[in-house]
């Protein structure tokens, strides 16, 4: 087949631009916008249209599940990020290109949202809501999936002896308003104490009760029964202080004997999800939620799923715990201390071979061979 012809553009030929005219080089600073380019050639200067609008660094540090927006600023201020090769400033603003290190490590940071990960956890008795626990106890962190270029966030805690809904999520912001005070989300739980509250100690407990931190109070108390010495209240507040329900109930000498969250905002805990079972919200249920958060969602198609990733997304699941391999000795850990652990696979020192004579193997060491059954001798034969 003859090649076709190459249409000339009106006007004549075009003509070959030098590389370097083409792509000037941009002169960026940390942490601002490159506005302008250099020429090579000449070193004259223009300014430059990059097409991706500048973006606050606090921002996008909080997309890429790391924390709230505030607890973003406080890493800025205390000087533990970069922008290329420079400390950045409270409200700096970053550009695709810039390279931004958090505490001398890379981030990657997504300048067009994707839809955030939203996981809900049945949490048990016994596992604390922690990263990083001195005692070495199971953490529900250690169950968590694997997520790319992301961190799970924990949507409040749970005591150690306080079971029930716990949420995970890979957005700083959408956690930030669930626990923020001035939202106001309530957190409902269901509590088994020792003994009976009266009427006038439930209407105590709606009005306040000072505590040691400031005053305190149920939005909702109500008895739903119990047996014997036992009895069941659902209650519902909105806030979440460390173990505020629990001395609520004791101010009246009442030892709360079990603690179950419920509900938080508008997420319940499902019945078929079981203690120490997680399950993951479809993409349809996380909109819903940064509609009732008033978040931006992400523009643009959702991204396609096969069958296996659908069926997988709506199937409640038991997590493993993930094998952590202990420190090499001497090896710095993340909060910058070093400890004892084990020992270089190179430094390892293999036992030593025998030094005597070698032994040789004699005809009595092999063992004589066991009388043919009867049954054996016609097996094959027609």
């Amino acid at each position: 087949m003859a090649r076709p012809f190459r249409q000339q553009r009106a006007g004549g030929a075009a003509k070959a631009t030098p590389r370097s005219a083409a792509r000037p080089t941009p002169r960026l600073t940390p942490g601002s916008a490159p506005t302008t380019t250099v020429n090579p050639e000449d070193g004259s200067e223009a300014p430059v249209n990059t097409g991706a609008p500048i973006q606050r660094l606090h921002k996008l540090l909080a997309l890429s599940g790391r924390g709230s927006r505030r607890d973003m600023e406080e890493l800025i201020a205390n000087g533990r990020v970069t922008v290329n090769g420079q400390v950045a400033q409270v409200g700096a603003g970053v550009w695709p290109g810039d390279v931004v290190r958090v505490d001398d490590r890379p981030v990657f940071l997504q300048f067009e949202p994707e839809l955030p990960k939203v996981l809900i956890y049945h949490k048990p008795d016994g596992e604390i809501v922690s990263a990083d626990d001195p005692e070495g106890r199971a953490s529900v962190f250690d169950k968590l999936p694997r997520v790319k270029n992301a961190k799970w966030i924990a949507v409040g805690r749970l005591d150690i002896n306080t079971s029930g809904l716990l949420i995970f999520t890979t957005s700083g912001e959408l956690a930030n308003h669930f626990m923020h005070p001035r939202f106001e989300v309530e957190r409902e739980y269901a509590v088994r104490v020792f003994g009976e509250l009266t009427d006038e100690q439930m209407l105590q407990l709606k009005s306040g009760i000072e505590l040691e931190d400031g005053p305190a109070n149920f939005d909702h108390i109500q008895a739903t029964g119990g047996e014997g010495a036992n009895h069941w209240y659902q209650v519902i507040l909105r806030e979440g202080r460390n173990r505020e329900v629990r001395r609520l109930f004791e101010a009246f000498q009442l030892p709360v004997s079990r603690l179950m969250r419920v509900r938080f905002g508008p997420i319940n805990l499902p019945s078929r999800l079981k203690r120490g079972m997680m399950l993951a919200l479809e993409p349809k249920e996380v909109l819903n939620l940064l509609e009732w958060a008033g978040i931006e969602a992400p523009k643009g198609p959702l991204k396609q799923r096969s069958a296996r990733e659908i069926e997988k997304a709506s199937t409640a699941f038991t997590p493993k715990a993930r094998k952590i391999a202990p420190p090499r000795a001497g090896e710095r850990q993340a909060d910058g201390v070093t400890r004892p652990g084990r020992p270089d696979a190179k430094a390892v020192v293999k036992p030593s071979k025998p030094t005597g004579p070698r032994r040789v193997r004699q005809s009595s060491d092999i063992p004589a061979p066991k009388p043919q059954k009867r049954s054996d001798r016609n097996r094959g034969r027609g």
